[in-house]
């Protein structure tokens, strides 16, 4: 693909965004309509700074059945605007992405270009850049030759949806990083909250984390909304997180129900109830909770059925 004009002066990379229809977890705030506003800050931001916006996977958290509105409203804020990115596990149905799924809607109208056809080449602030990407599930290359053919050296970036093993995700991770020949720059989406940087040879892998809250946890809240600002320089380039508008914690979230069951009462009965029956959550998560505190007086085989009709009910059985 031929190189674009030198019309930018860096990225703006957005992480997993999750738009969805009603809110998730114990949220109580009007989530879909707030992610949305949060998407178009992004996305303005991007233009008065002469960012490339940059998706990391993950725009929707439901792959199908999103409101009509919703994707209207999508289609209105991408309309004149270059907007790249990859897919993520939530935004398909099946291994990968099909025409089915509510993602191809906006790649068939032009609103967002996917770096599985190739990778985003341009020139910024005089520098040739090339911008590629992995998405899930699809292969991470073990080396890149930019071959831009004007002899000058490209700053080249790849973008993944992995479970990559990087501080303060051992456990869940499966992808070791590793030096990638030609690509300065990996930027990891997929997880939920920023963790630190890990250098690779010449290859620096990057964890940005989201840009809003969708879980009540410790670690959601010390999660600060953010979007990584890119910004190419002679010579190199620049990064800092930009921190996207939102409120506090616990204007978010509902509060834990405290345990105050009385004295010889099994609590966790009695604390799950209270959650469930205070926090009628949109999403279920009120009932998960309360399951997920009883469920252990069955056997196993029976509690594992127990959770997966729950979720399968309240939608939550895909990860």
């Amino acid at each position: 693909m031929a190189e674009t004009a030198d019309q930018y002066s860096g990225l703006l990379v957005i992480g997993d965004p999750h738009l969805e229809g009603r809110s998730p977890g114990f949220r109580k705030d009007d989530y879909p309509r707030v992610i949305l506003e949060k998407l178009e800050w992004c996305l303005r931001y991007a233009r008065e700074h002469r960012l490339l916006p940059t998706v990391l996977g993950d725009l929707f958290d439901k792959p199908r059945d999103n409101p009509t509105w919703m994707l209207g409203k999508l289609i209105e804020l991408l309309a004149d605007v270059e907007c790249i990115g990859i897919y993520g596990n939530h935004d398909c149905a099946e291994p990968q992405l099909s025409e089915h799924d509510s993602l191809s809607l906006l790649v068939k109208a032009g609103r967002i270009r996917l770096l599985d056809v190739g990778p985003w080449r341009g020139r910024m602030n005089g520098r040739s850049v090339i911008v590629g990407g992995s998405s899930y599930r699809r292969p991470i290359p073990g080396s890149f030759a930019p071959d831009n053919g004007d002899g000058d050296s490209a700053l080249v970036i790849w973008l993944t949806h992995h479970d990559v093993i990087v501080p303060g995700y051992e456990e869940q991770g499966r992808l070791e990083t590793r030096a990638i020949d030609g690509v300065d720059l990996v930027i990891n989406g997929h997880i939920h909250r920023r963790l630190a940087d890990v250098q690779a040879g010449p290859t620096l892998w990057v964890t940005p984390g989201n840009i809003s809250r969708r879980a009540r946890s410790d670690a959601t809240r010390d999660h600060v909304p953010a979007v990584l600002r890119i910004d190419v320089i002679d010579g190199g380039y620049t990064r800092r997180f930009i921190e996207v508008p939102h409120r506090p914690f616990e204007d978010v979230f509902h509060q834990t129900i405290v345990d105050a069951a009385p004295e010889g009462a099994p609590s966790a009965f009695v604390a799950g109830l209270a959650e469930l029956q205070a926090r009628r959550t949109e999403s279920g998560a009120g009932l998960l909770t309360y399951l997920e505190k009883n469920v252990v007086q069955f056997e196993a085989s029976v509690a594992a059925e127990i959770m997966e009709l729950a979720r399968e009910v309240t939608g939550h059985g895909q990860e």
